[in-house]
Order: C-alpha cells, then sequence, then structure tokens
C-alpha cells in the first residue's frame, strides 16, 4: 500500500489528485472545528467533559462518529456527512418499491444522474429537519444534559441562523465530496466518512491508555492488528460464480465466446446493516432520555437493559438485528431474476445450470448461504466494542471494532485499489520485463 502511494506521488497528474484531495480534507476539518453563530463555546466543552462521564455517554455516539465530534460541538458541520448517508439509503429502499424509481435506474447514467439530483433534494431537507432538532436541543438544555446555556441567545433568529447554518455546511459537505470523486481519487463521500472516524480514533484509543494503562493498552494494539487483518480478509472474500457467453454470429462478424464470472463478496451489504441496527437501538434509548421523570413500566425495561449496552439482552438483540438487516439488504440489492434474465438475453449461461428459472434458483441460493457468513461477520465486529465495554470497562467508542473499523479499512481497500489501477493505465509493465 506504501508503495503504491510512492508511485503515485511519482506520477504528476495523480500527484495533483492527491495534493487536491488532502486539500478539500484540511478545508473539511477546519470547517468541522468553527463552532456555529451563537454558541457559548466554553460551556460546550465543560458540558462535553461531563457527559463523557455520564450515563448517557453513548447515546450520540454513531452521531457523532460520523461528524468526527463536530455534533456535540455546534459546529458548522456538525451534522457530517450523516443525512446524505441517510438519504441515499432511503433512496437504494425506494428505488426496490417506487416505479418510476426503478424505471431512472434502468435508464442507466442519465436515470442514474436524476437519483442523485433527488438524492441531494432528500439531504437538504433531512438537515433542516435534523439541524432543527439539535438545535432544539441545546436551546433547551437537553443535548449534553448539562445546566450551563450552550447558546449565549436562545432568541428565534439565533435558532434559525444556527439550522441555516448547519445546513448549509450541510451542503457545502456534499459539494465537497462531489469534487473529490470529480477531481481526485477514490470515491469522495467515502473519503469524508473516514476522515471523520479516524479523526475520533486517537482520542478514543488513548482513552483507554489512560483508564487502563501501557500494559492494556499495548493488549489492545495486538488484538487491535488481529482484527484489522480479519476484517481485510473477510472484505476481499467473494465466490465467483463463473458465466460462460455462447458465440454468436452478428453480420460477418463472431461475438462471444468469452468466460467471465459474477462476484459475489462474504459482506455484500457492507455497513449499512450496523448503521440500521444501531440507529433502531438508540430509538428507545433516546426515549428514556426525554421520559427521564416517568415511573411507567417499559422506561424502566428500556433503561435496565437497553441504555448502557453491557446487558446480554442488548447485545442479542443488536447482533439479531444486524443479521436481520444483513438479508434484508442484500434482497433489495442484488436481484437474482434481473441478473439471470440479463445473462439470458446476452447469451449467458452458468456452467451445468440451465438459463432463466434455474439460474434465478441457483444465485438465489448460493447468495443465502454466502449472505450467512456476513451477517455473522458483521455482528461479531459489531459486538466488540459492547464486548470491550464488559471486560476492560472501554467507552462504547472502542476503536477496534463496530462501525469505526468497518469504514476505515473498506474505505482504505477502495482507495488503494483505484489508485493502484490509475497506476497501472499510466505504467503497463506488459508480459515481457
Amino acid at each position: 500500500m506504501l508503495g503504491a502511494f510512492a508511485n503515485a506521488f511519482r506520477t504528476p497528474d495523480l500527484r495533483r489528485k492527491l495534493l487536491f484531495v488532502l486539500m478539500i480534507i484540511v478545508i473539511f476539518r477546519a470547517g468541522s472545528q468553527i463552532p456555529a453563530p451563537g454558541v457559548d463555546v466554553a460551556n460546550v466543552q465543560q458540558c462535553i467533559d461531563l457527559a463523557s462521564q455520564g450515563e448517557n455517554a453513548s447515546l450520540y455516539s454513531l452521531v457523532n462518529l460520523f461528524s468526527g465530534g463536530a455534533l456535540l460541538q455546534l459546529t458548522i458541520f456538525a451534522l457530517g456527512i450523516m443525512p446524505y448517508i441517510t438519504a441515499s439509503i432511503i433512496l437504494q429502499l425506494l428505488v426496490v418499491v417506487i416505479p418510476r424509481l426503478e424505471a431512472l435506474k434502468k435508464e442507466g447514467q442519465a436515470g442514474q444522474t436524476k437519483i442523485t439530483q433527488y438524492t441531494r433534494y432528500l439531504t437538504l431537507g433531512l438537515s433542516v429537519l435534523q439541524a432543527t432538532g439539535i438545535v432544539a436541543l441545546a436551546r433547551s438544555g437537553n443535548l449534553l444534559q448539562c445546566n450551563l446555556p450552550l447558546l449565549h441567545d436562545d432568541s428565534t433568529s439565533t435558532f434559525l441562523v444556527m439550522v441555516i447554518t448547519m445546513t448549509a455546511g450541510t451542503a457545502v459537505i456534499m459539494w465537497l465530496g462531489e469534487l473529490i470523486t470529480e477531481r481526485g481519487v477514490g470515491n469522495g463521500m467515502s473519503i469524508l466518512i473516514f476522515c471523520q472516524v479516524v479523526a475520533t480514533f486517537p482520542a478514543a484509543l488513548w482513552e483507554v491508555q489512560k483508564s487502563q494503562g501501557w500494559w492494556l493498552f499495548g493488549v489492545v494494539l495486538a488484538i487491535g492488528l488481529v482484527i484489522v487483518a480479519a476484517v481485510i480478509f473477510i472484505e476481499q472474500a467473494q465466490r465467483r460464480i463463473p458465466v460462460q457467453y455462447a458465440r454468436r454470429m452478428v453480420g460477418r462478424k463472431m461475438f462471444g465466446g468469452s468466460s467471465t464470472y459474477i462476484p459475489l463478496k462474504v459482506n455484500q451489504a457492507g455497513i449499512i446493516p450496523v448503521i440500521f441496527a444501531s440507529s433502531l437501538l438508540y430509538l428507545p434509548a433516546m426515549a428514556v432520555q426525554f421520559n427521564q421523570n416517568s415511573d411507567s413500566g417499559w422506561i424502566t425495561f428500556v433503561s435496565r437493559y437497553f441504555v448502557n449496552g453491557d446487558h446480554p439482552l442488548y447485545m442479542i438483540t443488536y447482533f439479531a438485528l444486524i443479521v436481520f438487516f444483513t438479508y434484508f439488504y442484500v434482497s433489495i440489492t442484488f436481484n437474482p431474476h434481473e441478473v439471470a434474465d440479463n445473462m439470458k438475453k446476452y447469451g449467458g449461461f452458468i456452467p451445468g445450470i440451465r438459463a432463466g428459472k434455474p439460474t434465478e434458483d441457483y444465485l438465489s441460493y448460493v447468495l443465502s448461504r454466502i449472505t450467512l457468513p456476513g451477517a455473522l461477520y458483521l455482528g461479531l465486529i459489531a459486538l466488540i466494542p459492547l464486548i470491550a465495554l464488559v471486560l476492560i470497562e472501554a467507552n462504547q467508542n472502542f476503536p477496534f471494532g463496530g462501525t469505526s473499523i468497518l469504514i476505515m479499512v473498506g474505505v482504505a481497500l477502495d482507495t488503494v485499489k483505484q489508485i493502484e489501477s490509475q497506476l497501472q493505465q499510466r505504467n503497463y509493465e506488459g508480459f515481457l520485463r
């Protein structure tokens, strides 16, 4: 990987692209540190220090993870990339449900451009809703459960200015991500998510050293390297289904006769199931936070089993939700019927399997079998921070596990692959050296 980056910096065109990406990252991280208008920075920092030691320390950990720590600091980029992720997931689900969107998807590049435009509009709408909720919580003092005022002024004008600023910040983040995709290397949104996760990684790792000492810190590092190696192995693993295309005569030319394969990844769903499950389990914890004075039975039940994250019932529920959402997401993103029809249309077939319905059944069978280890893998990786919470009393932002390690390894692998592919286009060595 280091060799690929070294060779990339020796190539003028790639060097310009990488430096452009670094410049965007600097701008992005600077915006994550600039407070929004009307925020009392000193009080916010003091309340964050108190909240990190309280019972609800993990309540906003997922959203704060995707904002690189900017959410609780109420900066202009406080919402981070989370509205765009949510909008993208919603559009992917709606493509399966709404025939108009499904038709757009089949139109190719023009249809995808239209779907991307809808994603941007939905992102801005979600940004307005999330910014309104966050600023309202900060205005009432419920955001960090702190008695100190987080805003200099709680007037309506300040409220509106903060909402507009945070929404505009999300729009700028979308623009920066698209700039990286067009003029840089790799997927822009993924790289920005990677930067936000990496920004919280050193602090989470150092927190383990401060609370547990150097010996356990070294053990955590050693275990972390093993986890990273395992994640890389699973992320690269795939089942290759061979596909043979029959020869056909078009005019006076012969076409076809080639062999290829359909790559089915073990982790076909990525990190989406973990995000779904985490978001779903944060809802009851958030409901408890807003009903702390209630004595109802369900409030007591949720407070006991679904707030801290160290109870076995919470872990079992979390694991089961991840497995369910993995199968659900794979079923809507990979359509065996569509793949089988396309293969039949272009004269392709799987050796030993008849075209049409038998091919569809075979793909469904293989996909269901290969999704099981992928779902178990995602569930185990996501449980690592919760197990660490029990064993070494680390917080739920434990660095080596959960969403953070999946994002870091996945985005890093994808970016290195794109750099290597561009290097091969510019420096093809050939068969004879």
